[in-house]
């Protein structure tokens, strides 16, 4: 990432990590047979256990893709890491003690092999997508 004093904004609210928990159009809609978010839950423990101040936790609209809900992103200085089909308490109680663990720790500590088989990459490009060459580019593309 980039050096924190090249940017004009500065906070003093520092954390290590941002969790966000999608809660949209997908995700946690029970009532459409999609498995369940579990936002109190997760927003009582966090408070519980204090993590706030270190790990932010945000429930958010959609993270999309929803073809892979539930849908949760991680950032931190080291980048971010994407997480789809979180379907049992139990990822969502693996993720809580990586929060408590990271916390401990003091840093942002490697995902649990549970959270790490549920890694995916929403940028990810296909090998057999064209990629325009410069001559190719609208003039109107380079011009705004």
């Amino acid at each position: 990432m980039s050096d924190s004093s090249a940017f004009s904004v500065q906070t003093k609210r520092v954390v290590m990590a941002h969790v966000s928990l999608c809660r949209g159009c997908c995700c946690g809609q029970v009532e459409r047979g999609r498995p369940d978010v579990p936002v109190d839950w997760m927003k009582g423990e966090w408070k519980m256990r204090g993590l706030k101040k270190s790990i932010q936790l945000t429930i958010s609209g959609c993270l999309g893709p929803c073809d892979v809900a539930n849908v949760v992103s991680i950032s931190s200085a080291e980048g971010t890491e994407w997480l789809g089909r979180l379907h049992h308490h139990a990822d969502y109680a693996a993720l809580l003690e990586w929060a408590t663990d990271s916390r401990d720790a003091g840093r942002v500590l490697l995902l649990p092999r549970r959270l790490q088989a549920l890694r995916f990459d929403p940028f990810r490009m296909q090998a057999t997508l064209p990629v325009a060459s410069t001559a190719e580019i609208a003039p109107s593309a380079v011009a705004s």
